[in-house]
């Protein structure tokens, strides 16, 4: 499927599955080196061979095949039906085939699926063109979607990650009517609870503690409802237990939530842990929130050259500045923190205790405490954003920017 105008696509991760290509061209074999480094074909394991066709009849007349063979082949129609069906002798059940052509034919796309093979790509294709074929292979026809997995972080503690985190899922729930789970990951003081003004007896530890026990059913029990769209799986906030946790220990839990939940709201602490890195790289959405500073300056640019080197075939983070005209406080300009990281931010707040302090002490999102305020706006924005629904509104974006403007000319005066 194609990106619309309101709409990203989404290419749902490829499952724990053995794949072996046999390529021709070295165009070809180095694609898909480069798309086995994408986030989304993590779980698998992939083998690249060349030599094509004969390469993988000579090579499974004595081994089993893995669960998918991708073969690349030039010659002519005739020859490859000949040569496939000399491969089917030896394909164990259940193996699925991906034929690489050079030549975009619906007579010999019909003719390849009416003898069993998976899927047809047209060469050259890139990376997503890869990825996308093989994630086919393993999403029914009609099911929904997966899951979006928004991940949100601070680039240093204290700038109000977590505020936006959860306003971006209240809004995609409230503007988009659509089910949202709010996964508070800071386990030993998160907030989500006091900032929906609920008291869980039980979140996502009961779930992290016992991972043998972990399915559908116990992480529906777990969640805790803040109306009828909108749910969260709160942290104990305690510090009864330590919490150190492997890269994966969070795996089972967000994957049970993508094939029940349409949006799926991380908020995660400022840290540097294997699982940390795992959940932001792993994200279909990426927000790195941070204060308009040298310290959370040089934080971002870390985190986002390490995200960005991992994240290669993603679209950019979404930078969101906060705490911006603070009086008295020399602060670095949103025009030189953006040349810096090399990233605009998509969304500025300005420094207000008053709304924020409000919201925070009466359990409420932004706008609950005042729906016609720029922030609240902003907030709606940047959840369709994420969401995949729209772009932000440059305009709706600009709004705050003569209210800066007059905040930085009076700290000046």
């Amino acid at each position: 499927m194609k990106a619309g105008a309101f709409e990203v696509e989404q290419i749902a991760p490829v499952p724990r599955v053995s794949i072996q290509a046999f390529c021709e061209s070295s165009d070809t074999a180095q694609t898909i080196h480069d798309a086995v480094t994408d986030r989304r074909m993590e779980k698998s394991h992939v083998k690249v061979h060349m030599g094509g066709l004969p390469a993988a009849i000579e090579a499974y007349r004595t081994a089993p095949t893995p669960n998918v063979i991708v073969i690349e082949s030039g010659v002519s129609r005739e020859e490859l039906v000949v040569n496939l069906e000399g491969l089917a002798e030896f394909c164990d059940a259940g193996t699925k085939v991906v034929v690489i052509g050079k030549v975009n034919d619906i007579i010999l796309y019909r003719d390849l699926m009416a003898r069993g093979i998976s899927e047809y790509l047209v060469a050259p294709f890139d990376v997503l063109d890869f990825i996308r074929t093989i994630s086919g292979l393993y999403t029914v026809a009609g099911s929904e979607p997966l899951g979006k997995v928004i991940a949100v972080t601070g680039a240093k503690g204290g700038v109000g990650a977590s505020t936006i985190a959860h306003n971006i899922a209240w809004s995609i729930a409230r503007d988009l009517d659509a089910q949202t789970v709010i996964v508070d990951m800071d386990l030993g003081f998160g907030t989500a609870g006091l900032d929906f003004n609920q008291d869980p007896p039980q979140g996502i530890a009961e779930a992290v503690f016992a991972p043998d026990r972990v399915d559908a059913n116990l992480v529906d029990r777990l969640l805790s409802k803040c109306s009828e769209k909108l749910s969260i799986l709160a942290a104990p906030a305690t510090l009864e237990k330590v919490y150190d946790f492997s890269d994966t220990a969070f795996d089972n839990v967000i994957d049970i939530l993508r094939n029940s939940t349409p949006y799926i709201v991380l908020d995660i602490p400022h840290m540097w842990t294997a699982w940390s890195k795992r959940l932001l790289i792993g994200a279909d959405e990426l927000v790195i929130a941070g204060a308009p500073d040298l310290a959370n300056l040089r934080n971002m640019k870390s985190i986002l050259d390490t995200v960005r080197g991992a994240r290669r075939h993603d679209g950019q983070p979404k930078l969101v500045l906060n705490y911006v005209g603070i009086p008295k406080r020399p602060e670095i300009t949103l025009g030189d923190f953006a040349k810096a990281v090399d990233l605009e931010p998509v969304m500025t707040i300005p420094f207000d205790p008053k709304l924020f302090g409000t919201a925070a002490n009466n359990g409420q999102m932004i706008a609950e405490v005042d729906a016609a305020h720029k922030v609240a706006e902003m907030f709606s924005d940047l959840a369709r954003a994420v969401s995949g629904r729209t772009e932000i509104r440059k305009a709706k974006r600009n709004l705050l920017d003569p209210f800066l403007q007059k905040i930085v000319r009076k700290k000046a005066s």
